[in-house]
């Protein structure tokens, strides 16, 4: 007759390490991917998709990245182990960092529009792009770094990470990237409308600038 040993509830520290693993990965693999992919797709079918972008990275995945963060540091001072001492407290700095300048660049990029740029694609567009995929592939890594090794360093490894969070997060990354390089088929449809739209304001500026009554100011 075979016996089984009950395992052990999780500790109240191993349940706020949880809670901080599912929050950073629920914001940084779940909503902003889901941020960027609505970014990518709508975006090719109609003008009105900021919006929706902007409310998905900053009102939904910011309070949910925050409070994670916290809940790791403050997991950090529970365990004395000082912080940004190893390399996923640091990742982890870095990560927020770089969201805040992301959330920072996309607001100039919708907002500023130089004059310099005019009728073409300005550079802070590439650079927001490129910055918002760095995020996710750092924060691909950091999550790795916490399900493989951070978990069983900082907490002694009394509770085995479940295989199926391990799965979740290789499924977070296959759907990510697949979603994103078939929406990057979508490209020429989006350049089009794009041109269309440049050519439809340069033809709204010239009608209103030879105008009866601008014509009558001058």
């Amino acid at each position: 007759m075979s016996t089984s040993t009950p395992s052990l509830p999780l500790t109240d520290l191993e349940k706020k390490a949880k809670i901080h693993a599912i929050l950073c990965t629920t914001g940084f693999l779940i909503f902003l991917p889901i941020g960027v992919l609505v970014a990518r797709y709508t975006r090719t079918f109609t003008n009105k998709w900021w919006t929706a972008h902007a409310v998905i990275q900053l009102l939904i995945s910011a309070p949910v990245i925050f409070a994670g963060w916290t809940l790791g540091h403050q997991t950090a001072d529970t365990l004395g182990l000082g912080h940004f001492i190893d390399t996923h407290q640091k990742t982890g700095l870095s990560l927020l960092v770089l969201y805040v300048v992301q959330l920072l660049l996309g607001l100039v990029v919708h907002f500023l529009k130089l004059p310099w740029f005019r009728g073409r694609r300005p550079l802070q567009n590439y650079v927001h792009v490129l910055l918002g995929l760095v995020i996710f592939i750092v924060a691909a890594f950091q999550v790795h770094y916490g399900l493989y090794t951070e978990w069983n360093v900082a907490l002694g490894g009394l509770h085995k990470v479940p295989q199926s969070a391990k799965n979740a997060w290789l499924a977070f990354i296959i759907i990510f990237w697949f979603l994103y390089i078939a929406g990057m088929a979508m490209l020429p449809r989006q350049v089009k409308q794009e041109q269309r739209a440049m050519a439809e304001r340069k033809s709204d500026h010239v009608a209103l600038k030879d105008s009866p009554g601008k014509q009558a100011e001058e």
